[in-house]
């Protein structure tokens, strides 16, 4: 053998070595990674501190900043956490405070598409505020904007809208042209009368459902781009009403999309009427054909009419035995899973059930005078609460956070709005093996050393992780539930918390911490954004994503 092939030979074993001990870069392309929905991932190289920058005129410096490779400037409030595929940036914000002159009185929601890379925008898609009487009836009435994560599955994406529709999207925008069969962004990004012009003619007035302010301009490659729409709010069959937002992140397996309706009660907190369901009949879980947004089934349990508040849960999957399952956090404090569907029919038709779980322990169902504690007398917001926001509070929890699927296991915690205050909680640990009422036999274990939660857990290396709205994060041993370290920031959160690079990741109502993602407990990072962050952080492509309400930083080594 020649001496230069024999060392040539030696250096591409180093190399592919080398290559070997790197992890390879991969998107994050929904709300938990994967459908699993654990917060967990195989990013590696990620920095443990980073300088947000400083402030000034509504921009950050990037100059100020340090392990930052860029920043973008987000709404006054930003609820729905960044997806990353294909070398693009997904973000779900509201349109307050933002340069765009059609913005400017819109008060509703925003998809921004950006660059990976540089963070410019490369498209974004104006969704008006839906036109629904506060006095009538509570929805979108805080003007949150888009709270759903979006699912990039291809070259489609999918997410709820603030106006509570399923939206297909093309992810290049109006780039690549006018992707059918909904062509009409024209009008659905507009008020009534003020029909936006695209592709070189006028388009109709605009029926009744908008009412942003804004002048006619032609389309451009920077607008995003509707493939189709399913309104679960006016479709007859489904005729949803949600509390507070829509806000389910989209579930894609296959050939089709689950979808949570986000149902929900009529009530204003301080209102001492009788609790109101203004659907009781909806149902709370569809499943719609992703290439055309046709209705293909839909759960049959009458969860209306069990409603505690609101349903603002996303679907997750499994494969258990052999079987593809839907695992559904529902508004009356169950844990659901149906099996997956495999067809279209020609009318929709019913989701089978295959187990139940009641997640709300029998001492927390609280009565007086017969009848059940409704969620109004936890609100902090009403005077007549009787919670004092200390923790104690007994009193119902729906689920809010995503169950997460690991190992035959489902595990997921009982929350609710972070507006009405702490209070006791529960983890459970259920055994998606079995099936029927699996309320006794199916909890494995239980964990009640937690508050109230909306917190998605994260499971690796045998531990898991979840926090509580009172800001304590919750190390676990997955198989026992025992708990390995507490540690109490003292802010309120409604984040979850990311496993990556053996550190785990969380936001809080005024700063970003990392600890070491071990059995001992070791805080590594405080950061202060100076602003809450609401979303998680996602880690994709050697990039770490940090949304605070009006801000995104792109955090990665130099």
């Amino acid at each position: 053998m020649p001496a230069n092939h024999g060392q040539t030979l030696l250096s591409s074993l180093l190399i592919l070595a080398a290559l070997r001990s790197v992890a390879p870069a991969a998107d994050w392309p929904q709300w938990g990674g994967d459908n699993h929905r654990n917060m967990v991932s195989a990013e590696k190289g990620l920095p443990t501190e980073f300088v947000p920058g400083n402030r000034s005129a509504g921009t950050i410096d990037p100059a100020t900043t340090r392990n930052v490779r860029w920043v973008a400037r987000l709404g006054s409030h930003t609820y729905g956490t960044p997806v990353v595929a294909g070398g693009r940036v997904f973000v779900g914000t509201n349109d307050f405070g933002l340069s765009d002159p059609r913005l400017k009185t819109a008060r509703g929601g925003l998809l921004k598409c950006l660059d990976a890379a540089t963070g410019k925008t490369l498209w974004q898609l104006i969704i008006p505020r839906k036109e629904v009487d506060p006095k009538e009836f509570a929805f979108d009435h805080m003007h949150l904007g888009l709270c759903s994560s979006a699912t990039v599955d291809g070259e489609r994406l999918y997410v709820v809208s603030n106006r509570c529709e399923v939206l297909c999207l093309d992810v290049d925008g109006m780039a690549d042209g006018n992707d059918g069969p909904f062509v009409d962004e024209g009008r659905y990004i507009v008020a009534k009368g003020e029909p936006r012009k695209g592709d070189g003619a006028d388009l109709p007035e605009r029926p009744e459902g908008c009412f942003a302010q804004i002048s006619p301009v032609p389309f451009s490659p920077h607008d995003g781009d509707i493939v189709w729409r399913f309104d679960m709010w006016e479709d007859p069959r489904v005729a949803t009403r949600p509390t507070d937002a829509a806000n389910c992140c989209v579930l894609a397996d296959g050939d089709f999309l689950y979808v949570c309706t986000s149902n929900g009660v009529d009530q204003w907190p301080s209102d001492t009427s009788p609790l109101v369901v203004p659907a009781p009949l909806a149902p709370s879980l569809i499943v719609l054909e992703k290439h055309t947004g046709r209705l293909v089934a839909m759960d049959e349990e009458k969860i209306g009419t069990r409603l505690l508040h609101g349903q603002w849960s996303s679907p997750s999957l499994g494969v258990v035995g052999g079987r593809k399952l839907v695992f559904f956090g529902a508004g009356d404090g169950r844990c659901y899973a149906f099996e997956a569907v495999s067809e279209v029919r020609q009318e929709p038709y019913a989701l089978e059930k295959v187990w139940s779980c009641d997640c709300i322990p029998l001492e927390y169902r609280v009565y007086e005078d017969g009848k059940l504690l409704d969620y109004r007398c936890g609100d902090r917001r009403n005077p007549m609460s009787r919670n004092r926001n200390d923790g104690r509070f007994v009193g119902l929890s729906e689920i809010v956070a995503t169950p997460v699927f690991h190992r035959d296991r489902v595990y997921v915690a009982i929350g609710r709005d972070p507006h009405h205050g702490r209070g006791r909680g529960m983890l459970t640990c259920i055994d998606a093996t079995l099936s029927g009422d699996i309320t006794g036999p199916g909890k494995i274990w239980t964990y009640d050393e937690i508050e109230r939660s909306v917190s998605t857990c994260a499971i690796a290396d045998g531990l898991l992780w979840v926090a509580d709205v009172a800001g304590t994060l919750h190390c676990l041993d997955a198989d026992t539930g025992r708990p390995q370290w507490v540690h109490e920031t003292g802010e309120e959160t409604w984040a979850s918390p990311l496993v990556a690079d053996g550190k785990v990741y969380l936001g809080t109502q005024r700063h970003f911490r990392v600890f070491a993602a071990g059995r001992e407990f070791r805080l590594l990072a405080t950061i202060r954004l100076g602003m809450p962050m609401w979303c998680t952080a996602v880690a994709a492509n050697r990039t770490l994503y940090v949304a605070s309400q009006r801000y995104l930083w792109a955090v990665g080594k130099p």
